[in-house]
Order: C-alpha cells, then structure tokens, then sequence
C-alpha cells in the first residue's frame, strides 16, 4: 500500500513542478484555449471511431455504475481536447461551465494539475484530488483520468470521471480503469475483428469475457497483429512482438483444432495455465453474417432472417436450432445489426461454458459480500449489461435445471433479483436462445424444463446443415475470398470445387472455412489443388463418392519413377502433375514398394 501512495505522491508533486516552469501559481485562471466553430466541427470529425464507440457500446455498459452517482464522465483526444461529456454537471463551477464543452483543452499548460492533463503527461492513470489540483479554481472536483492506447500502443485519448469529493479515489479509479481497458479492447475489435481470428485467454475460466482478459488477434499464420496492453501483462513480454506459438510454446494446428467459443486450457512451460477462448472473425464470410442477403442466399436462411427480424422487435423470444457449426451466432449477429437495437449491446452467454455453480451468479449478478468469494464490488451479471440490448443464451439445452427455473421467473417479471439483494431489478432486454439438441427430447427425459421451453421458443427456427444448403457454391466461393492472400489466383479449380460441393460437411461453415484456410496455406501463390486438401477431407467422403479422379495414364511403374526422379523426389509435385493428392500418390509408390520386395 506505501508503494502506492507514494507513487501517486510523486506524480502529483511532478506535474506540481511543471506548473511552475510554466509560469502558473496557485491564483492563475484556468485557460481552456478557444477552438474556432470549424476547428472543433473537424476535429469531432476525425474522431468519430473513438467518440461513437465510447458514446453507443461503453456508455451504455457502465450506466448500472453509474446512474445513481454525481458522475461527468470526459472523453479527450491526445491533445487534451474534450470530445463530449456524460453526466452530471450539477457540481461544476458555474465560472468553468466553458471548460466542460466540445473542443475545452485541459492541457496541464493552461488547466494546471488535473486528471485528463496528468495522464497524457505522464501516460498513467491517475487520481487528482480537490487539493491535489494546482489552481485553486478547479479545487471543487476530483477526478480520476486513463489514458487511451491503440493496437500500436500509441496514445490516442484519455477518458476522466470527475465528480464532486465525496466518492473514494479508489472507486473512481477503479471505475475510469474498467472504462479505459473496455474502450480500448473494443476499439482493437472494432479494427481486427472482421478479418482476424481472436484469442481471449486469462487465469481464470469465469472471466474470459470481461475487459481484463487478455485479448491477442492473428492471421491464419498465427502472427499476432494486435493485443490489449492485459495480454502483455499475462504473458510478461509485448505480445505484438511474437507469433502465437512462442506465446503460448504450442504449435498453431494444435491450438486452433479447438472449436469456437469452447474455452480451453494451455499449459505454457515456465508460466501460468491460462484459459482460452477462439473467437472467428466477427465479419465472417457465410451469408448469415450480412444484413441483407444477397440474392442467391438459400430461401430458409432469407425467411429465417425476415420472421426472426419481425418478430424480435415484438418481443417475442426466439429459439435458433441447428447441428454444431451451422452459424447460429454468426445469425444471432446479424439479427442484432438489422435490429433497432444495434447500438445497444449484444451480450453472448454460453450457457455449456459456464460452471454449473456458477449459472446464477454470473447471469444474474450478485451484490457485494453475497458469498464467500464474492468480488467486494458485486457483479452486475450478463443479463443486466445487457440493459436495452439483447441477450443471446447460446447451448441453452446445457443449461441446470435450478438455473432454467431462475430463468423462466425473470422472463415472466423481467425482472432479476441479484444474490444477496432483496429487491428485484426490472431490465428491458431482447432474449434470443439457441442450441445444437432436440429441446423436445430433453423435456421428455425430464432434462429440460417444459414450461421454459414454451417461453423461449416463441418462435423456434432451425437454420439447415451445410450439405442440405442451395447455396452451397456461393458459400465456398466467399469464404476462399475472404481467406486467400491477395496474390492468390482469384478462383478454385473445377476439380477441387466438385469436391468441394460433394463433401457431406458433418462440421458445416466452420470445417468449411478450415479446410479451405489449411487448403490455401499449403498452395501459396499456387491454385489450390486436390493435394492441397487435408487427409482429413478425403476420409470423411462417403465411400460410395469418387474421392480422387483418375490419375493420367503411366504406361508402368517405371515411368512413374522416371517421373519423380525428373522432379528431384519431390513427391508434391508430381502429385499436382497426376492430378492426384499426395495420400494417393503415396500409397501408390508404398505399393510399389511392396511388390518390388
């Protein structure tokens, strides 16, 4: 704790310091600066990414903190120049009012010690007290201000929560921390996530969505293209400076075999175990994922699309039901970017990944020493932050039936009664539920609640396995653009793509899309051949189906090796030559080798 405190002691007497080489004493006028009319209007302008995401997903997300508190919260760029502000103003000096609008600069140069001017001199977060500030005008507030990195770890921003003396610094700075790393975590998916894989990981498995989680996104050669200032943390060293498999000491197949949004565990040699979560691309490539259709999109994923549209503005629940892979979030996503709650958040619970005694609490918070364990700040729950949103209950059917009877009372009252409180809480959300089993057969074996099943299946709609899909072309030819490098050639080959279409796709979008990524990796700058498939994708045709095409008439053995010798063994190559791939042509010379002996 003496660290702390005098850490703090010294960065306040720092920025005491540079007041004065300023020229500033304790009587000085705080001068806010005076942006013209079109200054202010361009620089609002170029900073619409950081404004927008502060205002529509973190604003929104703290207001349960914040709602019953005298809070202004402040967002500046890295100029100290005030963006916008939320909150009350009651406690302002009514002589400062100026310097709480769009385009006042609190640069320590002109507003002496504060929050947002501290920060950005020293790049910390940092409590300013009243008497801590340096002008004695500004000495009726106290505030708390972070600064703002990007992906690059360059400083863009700060975010401050001032407000009158009565809140205890370490709430405030609390509270501007949580908001720091949140914004900064979704401006990194904001800018990644619609074309990178991403990797949540953190010690602990019941916080893998939580804004301290560390957040690494790479490309399908596992290079890490940006990371939370968490991840670094976690790991020891800066993330952006290694791939993932020095990261993590594991080889990228092995980590990437997990399916999505299924945590797991990695042991990293000298290090934590860390639990992790793969995320695909927020924007992935299958036609589920746009808000319109496009005109050859199979007709059930349309209609499904149009009824769930309809009626999640009625507020009615829906049920979304499919196999394993068939895209049921990738649906859920795009229903909330068609929805007129797009600006309000859409909160995924898995419901299969979440430890049973941990359902209740973790879905409909808790308050503040409910239980042995409990956070000393409580826990809002997740269907709670998503106030105004929508809340997606993916693998509902895994759900414990002490918790489906909790959920069937809060979506008859809408209303949630946290552990540990007496009062109810009313929540104005969108319930949108979805599960790879039969619901029904579960009711039947008493496994699933029969009334909950009628409440969350207003309207149950079963979105179509891959193979029974019309637009089964469209599909892999969007998602072979989306993975292949630009310097690819830009279309399949008709034998791969006959392939392609026969495959029975028992793992659907997601073994697509990682047959095609495997498939491209192993082609390069090459058109992607029969070869260049995974063994995996041959084994798993029917046998009935032709798994090679014939391979181009060799008079004998002989020639065969004369063939391979002309390539210099290379194996590969001569398989593209024959048209087959490298297990055929493999066996084919083990064969050989057999009969020779």
């Amino acid at each position: 704790m003496a660290v702390s405190i005098a850490s703090h002691d010294q960065l306040i007497q720092a920025s005491w310091a540079r007041c004065r080489d300023y020229g500033l004493d304790h009587q000085s006028a705080p001068d806010f600066g005076d942006l013209s009319a079109a200054c202010l209007s361009e620089l609002l302008e170029r900073q619409q990414i950081l404004l927008r995401t502060t205002r529509d997903e973190v604003i929104p997300q703290f207001n349960h903190l914040l709602g019953n508190s005298s809070y202004l919260i402040m967002l500046s760029d890295d100029q100290g120049q005030l963006l916008e502000t939320w909150g009350t103003r009651r406690f302002i000096d009514p002589r400062q009012q100026h310097g709480f609008v769009a385009g006042a600069r609190w640069l320590e140069q002109g507003v002496g010690t504060n929050a947002i001017g501290t920060a950005l001199a020293c790049s910390e977060a940092v409590h300013v007290g009243q008497d801590e500030h340096f002008l004695k005008r500004n000495r009726y507030m106290a505030s708390a201000a972070a600064p703002l990195f990007d992906a690059e770890r360059r400083l863009i921003g700060v975010l401050d929560v001032s407000s009158d003396s009565y809140l205890p610094a370490s709430q405030t700075l609390g509270m501007v921390r949580m908001m720091s790393q949140s914004l900064e975590n979704r401006l990194i998916i904001a800018r990644y996530a619609g074309q990178y894989r991403q990797l949540s990981f953190n010690t602990g498995s019941n916080n893998l969505d939580s804004q301290w989680a560390g957040l690494l996104l790479f490309d399908d050669r596992g290079r890490i293209l940006a990371a939370n200032r968490r991840a670094d943390s976690l790991l020891g060293q800066p993330a952006l400076q290694h791939s993932l498999e020095h990261l993590f000491q594991t080889p990228l197949p092995e980590l990437l075999q997990h399916a999505a949004g299924q945590p797991f565990a990695v042991q990293v040699p000298g290090r934590n175990r860390f639990h992790c979560l793969l995320r695909e691309p927020l924007t992935s490539p299958s036609a589920a994922s746009n808000r319109q259709p496009p005109a050859d999109c199979d007709p059930r994923i349309t209609k499904a699309l149009r009824q769930a549209g309809l009626l999640l503005e009625k507020d009615i629940p829906l049920l979304i039901q499919g196999e394993t892979g068939v895209g049921k979030e990738v649906f859920v996503k795009a229903l909330h970017e068609a929805s007129s709650r797009r600006s309000q958040p859409l909160i995924a619970v898995n419901c299969a990944a979440i430890p049973a005694e941990l359902v209740e609490s973790e879905l409909f918070g808790y308050e503040k020493g409910a239980f042995t364990g409990a956070h000393h700040k409580g826990n809002p729950g997740l269907i709670r932050k998503a106030e105004h949103g929508i809340v997606f209950l993916d693998e509902i059917g895994d759900m414990p039936l002490p918790t489906q009877a909790r959920l069937l009372r809060f979506l008859q009252t809408r209303c949630i009664q946290p552990l540990g409180s007496g009062d109810p809480v009313p929540v104005d959300i969108r319930v949108i539920s979805a599960t790879h089993q039969d619901l029904s057969e579960r009711v039947r074996q008493g496994r699933f609640r029969q009334d909950l099943y009628y409440r969350i299946a207003g309207l149950s709609l079963t979105l179509p396995a891959l193979r029974e899909r019309s637009d089964r072309l469209a599909l892999i030819e969007q998602i072979h653009q989306h993975y292949r490098d630009a310097d690819a050639p830009p279309q399949l080959d008709n034998k791969v793509l006959q392939h392609l279409l026969q495959h029975p796709w028992p793992g659907n979008l997601r073994q697509l899309a990682s047959t095609l990524q495997v498939a491209l990796a192993l082609a390069g700058q090459q058109p992607v051949a029969l070869e260049h498939l995974p063994d995996s994708f041959f084994s798993a045709l029917p046998a009935s189906q032709t798994v090679e095409p014939s391979p181009p008439c060799v008079s004998d053995e002989h020639d065969l090796n004369l063939r391979l010798q002309a390539l210099k063994g290379n194996v590969s190559a001569l398989a593209r030559d024959l048209g087959i791939s490298r297990t055929t042509l493999y066996k084919r010379l083990h064969a050989q080798g057999q009969a020779e002996g």
